[in-house]
């Protein structure tokens, strides 16, 4: 079967580094889907506005996942970082990108729907966990009397689930990061952007950030960001 992206999201992560490793952990961080040319169907949208949230079929791109199944950089086994990043467990017991096949799947909260002449329909969704330009596959309503599982059970990450960590600003934001753009930073480096087996008080991580970097260290339970640097063009 041969799929093609109906969609690319965008938003204000460029890069891996910094995303929240799951969907609705940063539930201030907007992005915008785009259809592409051959979808930009308004009536393919008629009725969304009436579910809260969707499902977005994606794709692993820039995330280490194997380009193909036969290219054979897939593992039956990964190591997953909440684990310390030593401790092995089965591929299909993880959400790692480095799969079979490189689709992601995720529920975001759906702000609106926004009919424009130039672009088509655009979506607006809250809480992604993927990067700019990530290609889209599906998009199809979250149904909570089927899709709500309320007595499911959360393996190795229950254990994980309500960590966070103490954000403080040592230096002056910028205007450009006031507002929701602020209050999504702020959530994601409470999520602890590190590799989870990484912690080194003594080292400086950075990230991208819509026309920023991010530079932060962490110590114990307090992560302080130590710069933020305009990029320039």
């Amino acid at each position: 079967m041969e799929i093609r992206p109906i969609a690319h999201i965008h938003n204000d992560f460029k890069e891996k580094f910094g995303l929240p490793r799951q969907s609705g952990m940063a539930r201030h961080l907007i992005s915008e889907i785009v259809m592409e040319e051959g979808y930009r169907q308004p009536d393919a949208f008629r009725g969304i506005e009436n579910f809260s949230h969707l499902w977005l079929i994606w794709e692993f791109d820039a995330m280490g996942a194997a380009k193909n199944p036969g290219e054979g950089r897939w593992s039956a086994t990964v190591r997953p970082p909440k684990l310390g990043g030593n401790e092995r467990v089965g591929v299909f017991a993880t959400r790692s990108p480095n799969r079979p096949n490189r689709l992601g799947m995720t529920v975001v909260k759906l702000m609106s729907c926004e009919m424009t002449a130039e672009r088509g329909p655009i979506l607006k969704v809250a809480g992604a966990d993927m990067k700019d330009g990530t290609a889209i596959y599906d998009i199809k309503p979250y149904v909570p009397f089927a899709d709500c599982v309320t007595d499911a059970t959360e393996g190795f990450t229950y254990a994980h689930k309500d960590e966070r960590l103490e954000v403080v600003f040592n230096i002056p934001m910028p205007k450009e990061l006031s507002g929701q753009k602020f209050f999504a930073l702020k959530e994601i480096l409470a999520l602890d952007p590190r590799p989870g087996y990484q912690d080194d008080p003594d080292r400086v991580y950075a990230f991208t950030y819509g026309e920023h970097t991010i530079r932060f260290k962490v110590s114990e339970d307090k992560l302080i960001v130590t710069d933020i640097e305009e990029i320039k063009k």
